[in-house]
């Protein structure tokens, strides 16, 4: 067997894969820092969950990973349930997604910024144990540096649309 083809191969393989062009531009991601990639930093931060009535409901945090190209949401109710949430652009589709998961179920859905400026987003709940259904989420950043976040899903019988959780975020004061 000849083995110089497969020295070269390997003697050219090595050489690109030294060379500064290919490993700099494999070491440095793109970074997140187009505006798209902020429309959803208004809900950045450490919350306390205030329901309707004014009943704390849970708190929540969210954080920039991933050199902000990502926002994690981990939630956490008065009850002492969980959830947790990935948020970000997505390029390939253009669009806002949040993939939110606890032990209830998964909701995945995708959208983006309203022409009010609350970011929007519309997919389905999948419950374990139950049916899916459609389900949407908004956003609304409001004067007061609060948050409302308002749930919907809808009835996959009757096709009428409920709330579902609508809270409003209060930052947590800094001690």
């Amino acid at each position: 067997m000849n083995t110089l083809p497969y020295a070269a191969a390997v003697l050219c393989l090595s050489a690109c894969m030294s060379s500064p062009e290919v490993s700099s531009a494999a070491a440095a991601p793109a970074a997140c820092d187009a505006p798209v990639y902020h429309q959803f930093d208004f809900w950045i931060g450490e919350w306390a969950v205030y329901d309707p009535a004014g009943n704390l409901a849970g708190t929540n945090s969210i954080q920039p990973e991933e050199s902000g190209c990502l926002l994690v949401e981990r939630w956490t109710n008065t009850a002492g349930g969980t959830g947790q949430s990935y948020n970000f652009y997505d390029p390939g589709i253009g669009k806002w997604r949040q993939i939110w998961v606890n032990a209830a179920g998964v909701i995945d859905y995708a959208g983006g910024l309203t022409e009010t400026g609350a970011m929007y987003l519309e997919g389905e709940i999948r419950n374990r144990g139950a049916a899916s259904a459609p389900f949407t989420g908004e956003w609304t950043a409001n004067a007061d540096g609060s948050v409302t976040q308002h749930f919907r899903q809808q009835n996959p019988e009757t096709g009428e649309w409920s709330d579902w959780f609508v809270g409003r975020y209060v930052r947590k004061s800094v001690e």
